[in-house]
């Protein structure tokens, strides 16, 4: 980013424009103990080479792991190299925002190719552009149901990703819609606690599957009585388990949410990543974000449009669905490119794969003096395993071997002290499964 310095008359011309004498009235707001006063030590520029070395050696500080067995929402799946090759063609490189569809065309196409293969994926005939994350699409989604149905009070299910519950907080705080916290039994939600509390004011229940646990929800057991209320059912989902397990559309869910990174998208110490976002038909209108459309040209040629905007930029502020105006469009088309060089044999491959290995995994991890598996629910690709040291220990002596064991349960709300919770993808081999088994048994 270029600086662009400005004169003290340029200064003052701006300051008077909006009838403020001194800078200074501008940081009003801001504690002046807060404030710093004095020079920074800002160190000397340095010349191209230079600057690219000191960037190289500060990457090279990032701890670099063989094998990787954390997941909770972000997972270490095998990304084809013809990603990399794809997305970087002419046809995708366009402005931040394709608001100019003649010379968008390509962007816009791959984005309509985006949304029927999700909508494919998760059975269900709606999805948007994509959101942020999985996060902010599952709370844009109770946001939603609220508007749809009227009602103020969303159910949470106990084992959704606690920081999805997080930022749901964060969104709803000042809509006036409640959050009703769903207890856990046994590592899944308590649904007879749903039966028994939907009332007149529960405008959605979320559930997620497989849950944040790695465990697979009964969600038949409480999809009827959820539409019975009137209320909507939420669904948060894996799409790579989708190859294998029932669709959100399946289970007779209203929206579908999930987290995009599983499709081709890299880590990325944390995103950024892509939220996926999918309703029924009757839906279409309050649905947050951006919709590509295909229609006709005047020339009777195929185009593609930006359609039913109602965005923050495109229309009067109360009237707008939501105030998220953009797309992960880079990782969109990603995703793209990995479903289809996947089709649906591939996506199948892969979550047999997964969920063969990580039952692999958890039969060798189990069968260890003093590790124990917590739940006896059936799981896809993450299991959690009660450890006879504490995790913190554990994580402490692999990661000396370059083996990312896991995530410790402890600092979460669940009550799992003493837990690790091991995710396993199609990318780890059953010998890097093995070792891991190895040293967690070494592990005093």
């Amino acid at each position: 980013m270029n600086y662009i310095p400005n004169t003290d008359a340029e200064l003052k011309a701006m300051l008077d424009s909006i009838g403020v004498d001194d800078f200074e009235r501008l940081l009003e707001a801001i504690p002046a103990s807060l404030r710093y006063r004095g020079r920074l030590n800002i160190p000397e520029a340095l010349s191209e080479p230079e600057a690219v070395k000191h960037l190289t050696e500060l990457s090279l500080k990032n701890k670099q792991y063989k094998s990787c067995f954390a997941g909770g929402g972000a997972y270490d799946h095998y990304i084809p190299a013809a990603i990399w090759r794809l997305v970087s063609r002419s046809e995708f490189i366009t402005a931040y925002t394709p608001y100019q569809a003649e010379v968008a065309q390509g962007t816009l196409q791959a984005t309509y190719e985006f949304q029927s293969m999700v909508s494919h994926l998760v059975n269900l005939p709606i999805t948007n552009a994509s959101m942020y994350d999985g996060a902010t699409a599952m709370a844009e989604a109770a946001i939603l149901a609220s508007r749809h149905t009227e009602r103020n009070q969303v159910m949470v299910a106990g084992t959704v990703n606690p920081n999805y519950l997080e930022t749901m907080k964060t969104y709803l705080s000042g809509t006036g819609i409640q959050i009703v916290n769903v207890p856990i039994i046994e590592g899944l939600v308590d649904a007879n606690y749903i039966r028994h509390h939907l009332n007149d004011r529960t405008a959605a229940v979320v559930v997620q599957s497989p849950n944040f646990l790695g465990l697979i929800e009964s969600i038949e057991e409480i999809a009827l009585d959820i539409k019975k209320s009137g209320a909507l059912l939420i669904m948060g989902y894996d799409p790579v388990s989708l190859g294998i397990l029932k669709t959100p559309g399946e289970y007779g869910a209203d929206i579908a949410v999930g987290e995009g990174q599983g499709l081709g998208i890299p880590l990325s110490y944390g995103g950024p990543y892509l939220g996926l976002f999918s309703v029924r038909a009757d839906l279409v209108r309050r649905m947050p974000g951006r919709l590509v459309a295909k229609t006709l040209d005047a020339n009777g040629k195929t185009g593609y449009v930006l359609t039913l905007q109602t965005r923050e930029q495109h229309i009067r502020r109360e009237k707008a669905t939501s105030n998220i105006c953009t797309n992960e469009q880079l990782y969109a088309l990603m995703a793209t490119i990995y479903l289809a060089l996947m089709g649906k044999a591939g996506i199948k491959r892969v979550a047999e794969l997964c969920l063969a290995k990580a039952h692999y995994a958890a039969d060798k991890i189990g069968g260890l003096p003093g590790y124990k598996l917590k739940f006896k629910t059936p799981f896809f690709k993450e299991f959690v395993v009660q450890t006879p040291v504490p995790p913190k220990r554990i994580l402490s002596r692999l990661g000396k071997v370059d083996i990312l064991a896991g995530i410790d349960l402890g600092p979460f709300k669940f009550g799992l002290k003493g837990c690790l919770m091991i995710a396993v993808t199609e990318k780890v081999s059953y010998e890097q499964i093995d070792e891991l088994a190895y040293w967690l048994s070494k592990v005093k």
